[in-house]
């Protein structure tokens, strides 16, 4: 007898449709699996059938073949488990299985018929609704983060024993949504913040510059002495950053799941992420990775700020990686069983050091060598520091900045300043596929980045003094325009020049423009 149900695979962070067929016939009795599969989906045929036996199901000993379709696709994960079952249980005639072809079965098996938990639930739940599904059966602890998506009925089941009772909970109605999850976070207080900007004393061009660089989503490098304030401030650009719209609270959500970092009981996350991974990390834990390529640190930071403190200290290769990313916001994985793209859409903050004890250029208190320092900053290549458009010094603050009494801006109102600035990016990008300065083309920037009058030979002079790359000079005009925004001017003015060609001075005091 034939049975056919639908499961879902995950490659990367998107999913696909698999066809689970399952054939019983008289013979040798066997479980054999078919396709191409990895080892964990091979092992299913053992959970699967003592999961049936201890739910209850008296099977009859015969030959049953499974099929997972399409089978020229590599498969991977335990999430195949339940739709196997549910198609051995319709080859045996146990349940209808022709009631289930608008239904998605998602689960891993216990030996002792428990439906336990998978990762990548959201993905997995969008491509059931893209192919025409109308329910989703999935464990029990994944429904809320099922209910996320519109438009599809989540069923959640504890025990493979339920799966006949499957037609009976399609009629019941879900009332759970997206609306409700929504409210459930916002009064949890998901969006607050324990830090804020106005706790951070001094410090008043980082603070600029950094409200320069979240405006208009620019790459921004912090060079200082130990304890001046970096990591301090670059742990408080969340809370200046605008809310996350809908689509993006998605998309981030959607990346978590993959990676089983969601939480059960807010699956959707409203805070944009601010990943902060250790210099130690491997390639593969910050680009993504392994046999079965899952997103890394890059990815898991799209839609927030990726924070690399102690830039240097990172290995070299781990910071060439950089390269891609920063400039397509996607990185790209091969293997020899397939091609993963995964999104690394993300404002780089990176902190370091100008020596390795931190101190330079005091000599009274910095006593490292020439030849250390200049290899310390070595590991920072041309083609990275071309790619970040801000780097700012972060001077060692005073005691009198450290003893002042006077309130300092809040990250609510600088908020409001960068939502303002924002909103006239998106105004001026709509219909192009961008939404901000930083992301602007040769051809927008030609378009969108006009100097003032006279502005154009200042420009040239300062070009060829300093010896911008083609990229360099792209950088310097769109913080120019972000700087313009700010202050609510049509062309970019001289100060607005000046200021961004300033944030890459630091080129000339530390790398000798090499």
């Amino acid at each position: 007898m034939f049975s056919k149900v639908f499961g879902i695979g995950l490659s990367g962070i998107d999913a696909y449709e698999v066809s689970v067929e399952v054939d019983v016939s008289d013979g040798l009795p066997a479980f054999v699996m078919v396709g191409v599969l990895a080892a964990e989906v091979k092992e299913a045929q053992d959970r699967v059938r003592t999961a049936l036996r201890n739910g209850g199901f008296t099977l009859r000993p015969q030959k049953v073949t499974v099929n997972l379709s399409p089978a020229g696709v590599r498969k991977s994960g335990t999430a195949f488990d339940l739709a196997i079952a549910a198609g051995v249980l319709g080859a045996y005639g146990v349940i209808d299985c022709t009631a289930f072809q608008d239904v998605v079965l998602l689960g891993e098996l216990g030996l002792d018929g428990q439906v336990r938990p998978v990762r990548g639930v959201l993905s997995m739940v969008m491509e059931a609704k893209r192919c025409g599904k109308k329910i989703c059966v999935v464990p029990q602890d994944n429904v809320r983060e099922g209910q996320i998506i519109p438009g599809i009925q989540m069923i959640g089941i504890q025990w493979v024993k339920e799966v006949p009772e499957l037609l009976r909970k399609r009629s019941q109605k879900d009332r759970r949504g997206l609306t409700e999850i929504l409210q459930e976070s916002c009064e949890s207080g998901q969006e607050r913040y324990p830090i804020d900007f106005k706790e951070v004393q001094g410090q008043f061009l980082v603070r600029r510059a950094t409200e320069v660089a979240v405006s208009g989503r620019h790459h921004i490098l912090y060079i200082g002495s130990a304890g001046s304030g970096k990591t301090m401030i670059a742990e408080r650009i969340p809370t200046i950053l605008p809310s996350a719209s809908i689509e993006e609270q998605l998309e981030i959500s959607r990346i978590y799941s993959v990676c089983g970092m969601l939480s059960r009981e807010h699956p959707l996350m409203r805070k944009r992420p601010f990943r902060s991974p250790h210099h130690s990390s491997s390639i593969q834990a910050l680009a993504g990775g392994g046999k079965y390529p899952v997103p890394g640190e890059l990815s898991l930071a799209s839609g927030g700020v990726l924070f690399l403190d102690e830039l240097p200290e990172f290995p070299r290769y781990a910071i060439e990686i950089l390269r891609e990313p920063l400039e397509s916001r996607k990185i790209v994985i091969s293997r020899v069983n397939g091609r993963y793209e995964f999104p690394a859409d993300f404002i780089l903050v990176a902190a370091m050091n100008p020596c390795p004890c931190g101190f330079y250029p005091d000599r009274n208190r910095c006593h490292c060598t020439e030849n250390q320092i200049h290899n310390y900053l070595g590991k920072v290549s041309k083609p990275i520091r071309d790619r970040i458009d801000i780097c700012v010094e972060a001077a060692a603050v005073s005691y009198e900045e450290l003893n002042s009494r006077k309130e300092q801006e809040s990250s609510e109102t600088i908020r409001k300043r960068v939502e303002r600035v924002r909103k006239i990016q998106e105004e001026r990008f709509q219909g192009t596929g961008i939404h901000f300065n930083g992301e602007m083309s040769g051809e927008m920037i030609r378009k969108f980045c006009v100097l003032e009058k006279g502005e154009e030979a200042f420009f040239r002079e300062l070009y060829q003094k300093k010896g911008f790359s083609a990229r360099g000079y792209g950088k310097v005009l769109k913080v120019a325009r972000t700087i313009a925004d700010m202050e609510g001017a049509e062309l970019i003015g001289h100060s607005h020049l000046c200021e961004a060609i300033g944030y890459r001075s630091l080129e000339e005091k530390y790398w000798n423009g090499n």
